[in-house]
């Protein structure tokens, strides 16, 4: 039991990454508008998740280098290697960016629903208090600058978030016969397509492939350790997945009301299940918040060391340099009530566009012997590898077309 704790780490930072705001709201939304019906959906994106994440993980522990070192190194063709690195850094630095706000705003509306808006005047602006409050708590935390300071606090927010969500569910007291119909009955109508797309895009995400591979060779440095990786990717993206459910089951358990994020949620759930509910949620939601508020800017420090070449120790200048820009636009943006609009569509696209690309990228350097010599791909896995590509492309496609508002 010493040995499992003792490996536990990376995943969790993943599922910290992906269970964040946006994704609590993806997941409150489905729950509310469709029951348990897109289960599956979430089941398929766990599987998913977990073949990709595993890949990453043992690229980063064989090869003891991140992602982007590795498409920096791997893509020989200046033209090819420019456009790459180009679109690694729009989607995920300026993504981020944009997405930061997001997580704390997240974050602030746990608060929010606990304690009541409290504001800070200063300067003619008024400053929402707890978004300045999470940027500070991530700004230390990513200060601390080890390792294992951050994931110790990180894998602590996760159990506390796990806990919340779960505890959620089960208060609701769901149809056990109807949540597993769901689960393991897909059915895809036209008016639920784009919720389908949402659950599995706030889930299989390209910045995290980045990160877990920086944090796997930071955590483990032996060829042994892949089965610890391995472990520690399944369980925690399993875990995460469990959580992302538990919010489905939860919205689905109350009536159809005007519901559009998971604050709404844990308010609707007060009268019809006590304080408790209300409680439980909000607590997740902080810590859903929080966890993608460290990170988010963690994951663009890494992204742009390995693209540009500069040293991914998280004590360096230049790395700190790259999250504070974005924990602080994030917290500025957040905090003022800004919403960067045109900025967030522009991630969506980039990002639509980087995950098949990444993953093609991924399930190439995957098979390659001179980065992984006996640690490549197997068959089975390269089958499963090609099958999500197939589901990303699609995916891809369709997200971009609805942010462009052509279907």
């Amino acid at each position: 039991m010493k040995n499992l704790f003792k490996n536990i780490g990376p995943g969790a930072l993943v599922a910290a990454a992906f269970i964040g705001p946006g994704t609590v709201t993806v997941c409150t939304i489905a729950g509310v508008n469709f029951g348990y019906a897109l289960l599956w959906a979430m089941l398929l994106s766990i599987f998913a998740t977990i073949i990709l994440q595993e890949m990453a993980a043992r690229l980063g522990v064989v090869s003891q280098l991140g992602l982007s070192e590795i498409i920096r190194s791997q893509i020989t063709h200046p033209i090819l290697k420019i456009i790459a690195l180009v679109l690694i850094i729009s989607a995920i630095i300026i993504g981020n960016t944009a997405y930061e706000a997001g997580n704390i705003n997240g974050g602030a509306l746990g608060l929010e629903t606990l304690f009541g808006f409290k504001s800070v005047e200063f300067l003619y602006f008024n400053f929402n208090f707890y978004a300045l409050l999470i940027g500070f708590i991530a700004f230390v935390a990513l200060y601390a600058g080890t390792y294992r300071t951050i994931e110790r606090f990180l894998v602590f927010l996760v159990a506390l978030m796990s806990v919340a969500f779960i505890s959620t569910a089960v208060i609701t007291k769901p149809n056990l016969s109807e949540l597993l119909s769901g689960l393991f009955t897909p059915t895809l109508e036209k008016k639920s397509l784009l919720a389908v797309i949402g659950l599995i895009g706030t889930t299989v995400v390209p910045y995290n492939l980045f990160l877990h591979a920086s944090l796997a060779k930071a955590k483990w440095n032996s060829v042994k350790d892949v089965k610890y990786a391995r472990r520690d990717t399944i369980f925690a993206v399993v875990l995460g997945g469990v959580v992302s459910m538990s919010i489905i089951i939860s919205a689905a358990e109350i009536p159809m009301t005007d519901i559009s994020n998971a604050s709404d949620l844990a308010l609707s759930l007060e009268p019809i299940f006590g304080a408790y509910a209300k409680y439980f949620l909000s607590i997740g939601l902080f810590a859903a918040g929080i966890t993608s508020a460290i990170t988010a800017p963690l994951a663009a420090a890494y992204v742009a060391s390995g693209c540009l070449g500069w040293s991914s120790n998280l004590t360096s200048m230049r790395f700190r340099l790259v999250w504070m820009c974005v924990l602080g636009l994030g917290v500025l943006s957040s905090s003022l009530g800004f919403k960067a609009i045109s900025i967030i569509k522009f991630a969506q696209v980039a990002n639509g566009l980087l995950l098949p690309i990444i993953a093609i990228f991924l399930l190439w350097v995957m098979n390659n012997s001179k980065v992984l010599k006996e640690n490549v791909n197997t068959t089975f896995q390269n089958s499963l590898g090609v099958g999500i590509i197939i589901v990303t492309v699609v995916l891809g496609i369709k997200g971009i077309l609805s942010v462009l508002d052509i279907v």
